[in-house]
């Protein structure tokens, strides 16, 4: 028997007023794990906290929206520290739609959903698995995205139940790696490698975050970090490496006041760096699909 799950949207008890009913069913009625309207949906995620997931998250999405022109939805599914409501300067909470659907909140040309705008700020979230599961699914389905080209995923950091069930629960178009050079990072980066693997999600690339810093005064770079680390351990395992991002000041004045560095610097380096990164993916986004038996269709 075919199971799907019915999620609805309605105002009561809650985070901030907002619910999440969820239904079972079966048969004809099966729905498809695909969110209506949208295209592809991308996971950027990393094997740990602290290599700038979310900065990557926020800056490719951006680039997506600006540079590539197409329409672009940011979910921030990092539901214990949700940052992207600071990183691109998201205020007040979601509307709900006539259908009992959130409205995501519009800013740089990317439509955003985050817990971070549904709490109380700096409210602490303490929920067990299924509370968060329950959330997740709501941000998800629950949300009125409209027709979508790209829908970026900033996924929670590590390999644990939450990052499982957002594979297992979205038609996942691919995963793109976030990783640091050095090893201690790398050695994460291949246990996100490995998860996606086995809920048979395809990895559109590594990407080095950063590389090297770059100097305000001599523009010369150094290798905090080491150097190369990234693109050799996508040699190493068969994967594309789609870039490397300097670490440069602009890059956190753009992320602490909700200006994303490809729009206050457009023409800098990394913000050219990113917008090669979004091409890249789309280029990835197309060979996957024109493998019609690669990712089959799938519905609960």
């Amino acid at each position: 028997m075919t199971r799907f799950f019915n999620t609805t949207v309605k105002k009561v008890g809650g985070f901030r007023g907002y619910a999440v009913s969820t239904e079972i069913g079966s048969g004809s009625n099966a729905q498809t794990l695909k969110i209506q309207g949208v295209k592809d949906i991308i996971a950027v995620a990393s094997g740990k906290g602290g290599v700038g997931k979310s900065t990557t998250a926020v800056n490719l999405a951006v680039s997506l929206a600006n540079k590539c022109q197409l329409n672009v939805g940011l979910l921030d599914a990092d539901v214990y520290g949700p940052s992207i409501p600071m990183m691109m300067k998201l205020h007040g909470k979601p509307e709900v739609s006539k259908g009992n659907k959130m409205i995501p909140i519009e800013n740089h040309g990317v439509k955003c959903i985050s817990m971070g705008s549904l709490v109380e700020k700096d409210a602490p979230i303490v929920w067990r698995g299924p509370m968060v599961m329950k959330a997740l699914e709501q941000m998800t389905r629950g949300v009125e995205w409209g027709q979508l080209d790209i829908l970026v995923v900033d996924m929670p950091p590590g390999t644990g139940d939450a990052q499982i069930s957002m594979s297992q629960r979205l038609q996942l178009s691919g995963a793109l790696i976030v990783s640091t050079p050095q090893d201690v990072a790398l050695m994460d980066a291949r246990r996100g490698v490995k998860m996606f693997s086995k809920v048979s999600v395809p990895i559109l690339g590594i990407i080095e975050n950063m590389s090297y810093f770059k100097c305000p005064h001599c523009s010369k770079p150094s290798y905090i970090f080491g150097k190369g680390g990234a693109r050799k351990t996508a040699e190493e395992m068969g994967l594309g490496f789609v870039g490397e991002i300097p670490l440069e000041e602009e890059i956190r004045i753009g992320s602490d006041e909700g200006i994303p560095v490809v729009i206050s610097h457009p023409n800098s380096a990394v913000s050219e760096a990113f917008g090669d990164v979004a091409h890249k993916i789309i280029s990835r986004l197309h060979e996957l699909a024109g493998d019609q038996h690669f990712r089959p269709e799938i519905t609960l």
